[in-house]
């Protein structure tokens, strides 16, 4: 069943300078969470459209589980 897979397990996390970028066995890109370290030096309607790094990690982290979790069995 994996090999029909469009995007094949397992899932990384790769960090970039400015996203973290979740992709699939052969390499291809299944999405990126951006993010902004600079948010303290701005405005603060500026600061609420962009993540924290952690906050981007995290997301990004969970993202890449999702083959793990629909191979479990459902009870």
């Amino acid at each position: 069943m994996d090999n029909l897979r469009r995007f094949p397990a397992p899932w990384v996390t790769v960090e970039e300078e400015q996203c973290f970028r979740v992709k699939d066995a052969n390499g291809f890109s299944v999405c990126s969470v951006p993010h902004r370290e600079d948010l303290h030096r701005r405005p603060y309607q500026y600061a609420e459209q962009f993540l924290t790094r952690d906050e981007a990690r995290r997301i990004a982290k969970a993202i890449s589980r999702l083959p793990e979790l629909l191979k479990r069995p459902q009870y």
